[in-house]
């Protein structure tokens, strides 16, 4: 490890640290000096992940975590303060894409929730079982990962664009809260960027229209953002460099 080490000593948790932007964030921190914490349903991801940051002489440890399930996000955040003693930073990655391309009429109840679930549920037990220990903090964030979709423009899902859009609210009510005890919130807003989730995603807008699914995913990864560029934006904000950083951040 080397180069900048801003984030020297913060013990940061992500979930969704399995892969995709919450693994681009987890390596770029720790390469900054920064101790993660992976949580994921991905256990061969997540392990994958963290013993990646460990060989190139990070800080990583991954934990299986359902976060719809507040005992598995209270463990987490545990796990945190007792391997390092503090909690400086939460960053909310985990979240899933179902529905896409589905009229209002085709799309089943359970879609929408489970959707709902692991979104918007799933990011307030993170942070509601994180928040004691943050509290105590120098200098505390909170990220939270919303979607331009949902925000600024359409989702190709009804359910996804709901919970990006309710993330984005619960953080502007979160902040309001919070401000006052010196925790910073900020929600970031992608547009697109290169993940497996929103490959996907493309792919089957591309087979929904009609057209090859494989020039779809070949141009997807050809036009889409590096998770790596985002999670430069992620460990900056985790650091206490962004200290006057505010609210809605929006991004490739």
């Amino acid at each position: 490890m080397g180069g900048i080490m801003r984030l020297a000593d913060r013990v940061v948790i992500i979930t969704g640290g399995g892969r995709g932007i919450g693994a681009a964030a987890a390596r770029v921190i720790a390469a900054e000096g920064g101790k993660v914490l992976l949580g994921d349903m991905l256990e061969a991801e997540g392990e994958q992940t963290a013993a990646a940051i460990r060989t190139a002489g990070g800080d990583a440890v991954f934990l299986r975590t359902d976060v719809t399930k507040a005992a598995d996000c209270a463990r987490l955040a545990a796990k945190a303060v007792e391997r390092h003693g503090h909690l400086d930073a939460l960053i909310c990655c985990a979240g899933i894409l179902q529905g896409a391309m589905l009229q209002a009429e085709a799309l089943d109840e359970a879609t929408f929730s489970s959707v709902l679930e692991v979104n918007l549920k799933g990011t307030f037990l993170t942070v509601q079982a994180a928040l004691p220990y943050l509290r105590k903090a120098e200098q505390p964030a909170i990220l939270l990962l919303a979607s331009e979709a949902g925000v600024k423009v359409p989702s190709s899902s009804l359910a996804y664009g709901a919970s990006k859009g309710g993330v984005h609210g619960f953080a502007m009510t979160l902040e309001a809260q919070l401000a006052p005890h010196g925790i910073r919130v900020n929600d970031i807003c992608p547009s697109s960027i290169a993940t497996p989730m929103r490959i996907e995603n493309l792919v089957d807008r591309a087979k929904a229209a009609g057209k090859d699914p494989e020039e779809a995913r070949a141009l997807a990864i050809q036009e889409a953002g590096d998770p790596i560029g985002l999670a430069r934006i992620l460990a900056f904000l985790a650091s206490r460099e962004a200290d006057y950083m505010r609210g809605t951040i929006f991004t490739r």
